[in-house]
């Protein structure tokens, strides 16, 4: 067996995925939005993915959308489109709570709930999630076991890196299995090795905010050096410049929401003909198939 997934023109096959929410939605703001709000505020979602999915089949590439509960329920029209389109549909829970801040009977209830909406938006079943923030860390080590008592394949929560957002330091890497006798499998968003410290690599804010450079030749390290295939994601609201400002927000978050948001569109076309890219359910499986190889 290859010890990597390859593309037609031989090259690795990388994971490309879009984490679905709105503005409003993501963790800069957590602090100064309350959920109460959302239902007042204007949803831009829906034609954020649009203009995504327009990318996607110009550069005839197919990619993974974890998708929020609540915006499925509000747009399964657009989940509809993302699947037709031969994407893949999976979780990013319900509304955005970060793992580490609930229980293991209300995260139960949350990927549950959420994933029954998405398959029904999309007519797909769900077997991948995510969760928001990258929030499945040392101090939730039930997730993984909830995940995979539920049925699901794979997970992409971990952020192997030290960070104040985020992040599981001592985590993998790459690809592991993080339930004893189960086939869930784990896959880390990517990081690179510079100057012998992992940094982060794997896209959202700092594929926006860095050079482009800095994302080539990070995948290339993962690809070439390690032989691997790289993890990258970003948000819809990241190719919307136009979106309304919060005010009252953290001046570093702020910082870190709005920083680039121009460019982010012409960097994603550069990035998606550059490589070769694919589902992350592919990346997962033939994951799980080395993994379980290897432990033979």
């Amino acid at each position: 067996m290859s010890p990597i997934p390859a593309g037609p023109r031989g090259r690795v096959v990388n994971g490309l995925s879009v984490d679905v929410e709105d503005w409003f939605q993501v963790g800069a703001f957590e602090t100064v939005i309350g959920r109460d709000a959302w239902n007042d505020l204007p949803l831009r979602v829906e034609d954020n993915v649009s203009r995504i999915l327009d990318l996607f089949a110009g550069a005839e590439v197919l990619a993974t959308f974890f998708t929020l509960g609540w915006v499925a329920r509000r747009h399964p029209a657009m989940i509809r489109r993302i699947a037709d389109a031969g994407h893949e549909i999976a979780s990013h829970g319900w509304d955005h709570a970060r793992v580490h801040t609930l229980d293991r009977a209300s995260f139960a209830a949350d990927i549950d709930r959420a994933r029954r909406v998405l398959e029904d938006a999309s007519g797909q079943m769900v077997t991948g999630y995510r969760a928001p923030s990258f929030s499945i860390d040392a101090r939730t080590p039930w997730a993984h076991e909830e995940l995979a008592a539920q049925g699901y394949l794979y997970s992409s929560s971990v952020a192997p890196i030290a960070h104040d957002h985020y992040g599981w330091a001592e985590a993998p890497r790459f690809a592991f299995l993080p339930v004893a006798n189960s086939p869930l499998v784990e896959i880390p968003v990517t990081t690179a090795i510079l100057g012998g410290r992992r940094v982060a690599a794997g896209g959202g804010g700092f594929f926006r905010v860095l050079p482009y450079a800095f994302s080539r030749w990070a995948i290339r390290q993962v690809n070439r050096r390690e032989g691997r295939p790289a993890v990258f994601y970003f948000h819809p609201w990241e190719v919307d410049p136009g979106q309304p400002r919060v005010p009252d927000a953290p001046l570093r978050s702020k910082l870190r929401h709005y920083t680039r948001l121009e460019a982010m569109a012409g960097k994603l076309a550069a990035l998606v003909r550059e490589f070769e890219w694919g589902r992350m359910d592919a990346i997962a499986m033939r994951e799980a198939a080395l993994l379980t190889e290897r432990a033979a």
